[in-house]
């Protein structure tokens, strides 16, 4: 990722961020918004959010297409393989809480509960195309890219893990605060270290379909 590039201004990336928690905030409180089911509002969430997110910082696309340019098959292995790893620490986090907490089994089933009458076909389009790559493009490449500079960039680090964790507090489920609470740090922490949106696109694409597709809990 090039650097020494001037960025958008503070406050626009205050307001779309203010925009994009009242957002999520409203679909993880709801679920459901009219005719739409929490995917189809998730998705048309981070839709717009990532279209704004391109619109505030306009050098956002010619950074995203350097970095696609750029060491893409080993990018894309390194997201594969972090998506792996989170994988089994979940796996190993689900065995552990469901010894430890009384609660940790409804509060997956919930998760999974909304996956109900959803088409399969439908989940994975919008995991693959929409929900996966859009988060990270929103969280890590604007939000964390943009909340804080320096060499460090710790600033971005610290604020895209607590931010990504507290929009989920209104769901009001344990076991779904402490999944985005790992997930936030862990996908802030990639970006910190490699400040590649694909790679991070590819790390939570992927987890997504692991987790929610090909081998759920």
């Amino acid at each position: 990722m090039s650097g020494g590039r001037p960025g958008p201004k503070p406050r626009l990336v205050a307001a779309s961020t203010a925009l994009a928690a009242v957002l999520f905030i409203a679909l993880f409180r709801f679920r459901r918004l009219g005719p739409l089911d929490f995917w189809a509002w998730l998705a048309m969430n981070i839709a717009l959010v990532v279209a704004l997110s391109f619109a505030v910082d306009k050098g956002y696309g010619r950074r995203l297409k350097e970095d696609i340019g750029t060491g893409f098959l080993r990018k894309a292995g390194i997201g594969i393989v972090s998506a792996m790893a989170l994988y089994a620490v979940f796996a190993a986090g689900r065995a552990a809480a469901l010894e430890l907490f009384p609660f940790a089994a409804s509060g997956i089933g919930s998760v999974y509960a909304l996956k109900s009458g959803v088409p399969f076909f439908r989940i994975v389009l919008l995991i693959g195309l929409v929900i996966g790559p859009g988060e990270e493009l929103f969280w890590r490449g604007f939000f964390q890219e943009n909340a804080g500079t320096g060499p460090g960039r710790t600033a971005g680090f610290i604020l895209a893990s607590l931010l990504y964790t507290s929009v989920h507090l209104a769901s009001g489920n344990i076991m779904l605060i402490l999944a985005a609470a790992v997930c936030g740090v862990f996908w802030s922490w990639l970006y910190l270290r490699f400040r590649s949106p694909l790679l991070n696109v590819v790390s939570h694409t992927v987890w997504d379909l692991l987790v929610f597709v090909i081998f759920p809990f």
